[in-house]
C-alpha cells in the first residue's frame, strides 16, 4: 500500500531531485509546454531517456530551489535561469548535444483542433475544393464569408480563405467549421524557448550556425573592425597591414616627387622614364601565359579530320565499268 504525501513532504521531494538535477548537469533547454498533454509528455520523456531528463513544476517552487542550491554551493551560474521562467515552461537537462536534443524534442509535435478561445499560433487557411458538406451547410460559409458553389450535390470552395490569423482567438464559427471539414490546424509539442550551457543563455536559433556561418560572421566584424581602425586612424591588428601598404604608397608618391629615393623607389622611376623596360618586363610572363595555353589548343586541331577523297563513284564514273 502506498503511502500519500503530503504537499510539505512532496516539496522537500521535489526540492531535492531539482538540486540533484543543478550538481549532475550543466546544460539545460528551457521549453513552453502549452497544450501538451500527459500522454504526449510521457513519450517525450520516453524519446529522451538516456541522457536527458525533463522537469515540469511550478516557477515558485523551481525559484526557490535554485536560489537556495545557488546560496548552499555558491555556484550562481543558475540563477540565470531565473528570468526565463515565465509562464508554463519546462526544463529538460542533458548530457548529449544541445542541438540533437532540439531536435528529437521537435519530432513530438501532435495535431490539435482549433478550439473556441484558442489562440491561433499559426495562420489558418481553408483551401479551395470540395467539402463533402450537403448544400443545407452553405450557412457556415456564408456567415465566415467564404465563397462557394454547389457541385454534383455538394459545397465546394472556390478560392482559398485566410480563416484566421496569427495571434487571433478562435470563434465558434471557425471551429465548427474547420471541424466540419476535417481540419486540424495547429500542432502543438514543447517548443524550445531558451538554452544554457554552464552559465551562458542564449536562444535555440545558435544551435542551428554551422562553422562556415562562423566563419562568415567572424570575418565580418574582422571587416568592421578594419575599416573603422582605419577610419580613425586608430592602429588594430587587423589594420596594421593596410596602414602599412597606406604609408608605403605614400612615401613612394613623395619619392618619385622629389630628388629623395630608395631601393624599391628607384625601380619605379626608371619605369617612369622609359615605359619600354616594363613592356620588357611584362613580355616573359605573357610569353609563359601564352605557352601553356598552347598544349592545350594542340589536342582540339587534332581532332579535326581530314576531308575524305572523293570517290571515283562520286565523279560519275566507276573505273570497273
Amino acid at each position: 500500500m502506498t503511502v500519500k504525501l503530503s504537499k510539505a513532504e512532496k516539496k522537500v521531494v521535489y526540492d531535492k531531485k531539482l538540486c540533484s538535477l543543478l550538481d549532475e548537469y550543466s546544460k539545460v533547454l528551457i521549453a513552453a509546454a502549452d497544450n501538451v498533454g500527459s500522454n504526449q509528455l510521457q513519450n517525450i520523456r520516453k524519446g529522451l531517456r538516456g541522457d536527458s531528463i525533463v522537469l515540469m513544476g511550478k516557477n515558485t517552487l523551481i525559484r526557490r530551489c535554485i536560489k537556495i542550491h545557488a546560496e548552499k554551493t555558491g555556484n550562481k551560474n543558475y540563477l540565470n535561469l531565473l528570468p526565463l521562467l515565465v509562464g508554463n515552461v519546462g526544463l529538460i537537462f542533458t548530457k548529449g548535444d544541445l542541438k540533437e536534443v532540439s531536435e528529437e524534442v521537435a519530432k513530438y509535435k501532435v495535431g490539435a483542433p482549433a478550439r473556441v478561445g484558442l489562440v491561433a499560433p499559426i495562420d489558418v487557411v481553408v483551401p479551395p475544393g470540395n467539402t463533402g458538406l450537403d448544400p443545407s451547410q452553405t450557412s457556415f460559409f456564408q456567415v465566415l464569408n467564404i465563397p462557394t458553389k454547389i457541385n454534383k450535390g455538394t459545397v465546394e470552395i472556390i478560392t482559398p480563405v485566410e480563416l484566421i490569423k496569427k495571434g487571433e482567438k478562435v470563434g465558434s464559427s471557425e471551429a465548427a467549421l474547420l471541424a466540419k471539414l476535417g481540419i486540424r490546424p495547429f500542432s502543438y509539442g514543447l517548443i524550445i524557448l531558451s538554452v544554457y550551457d554552464n552559465g551562458s543563455v542564449f536562444t535555440p536559433e545558435v544551435l542551428d550556425l554551422t562553422e562556415d556561418d562562423l566563419i562568415e560572421k567572424f570575418a565580418a566584424g574582422i571587416s568592421m573592425v578594419t575599416s573603422l581602425s582605419l577610419a580613425i586612424s586608430y592602429p588594430t591588428l587587423a589594420a596594421a597591414p593596410h596602414m602599412f601598404i597606406n604609408a608605403y604608397k605614400n612615401v613612394l608618391a613623395v619619392a618619385i616627387a622629389t630628388e629623395y629615393t630608395f631601393p624599391e623607389a628607384e625601380k619605379v622611376k626608371e619605369y617612369l622614364k622609359d615605359p619600354s623596360k616594363f613592356a620588357v618586363a611584362a613580355a616573359p610572363v605573357a610569353a609563359e601565359t601564352a605557352a601553356a595555353a598552347a598544349p592545350a589548343a594542340a589536342p582540339a586541331e587534332e581532332k579535326k579530320e581530314e576531308p575524305a577523297e572523293e570517290s571515283d563513284d562520286d565523279m560519275g564514273f566507276s573505273l570497273f565499268d
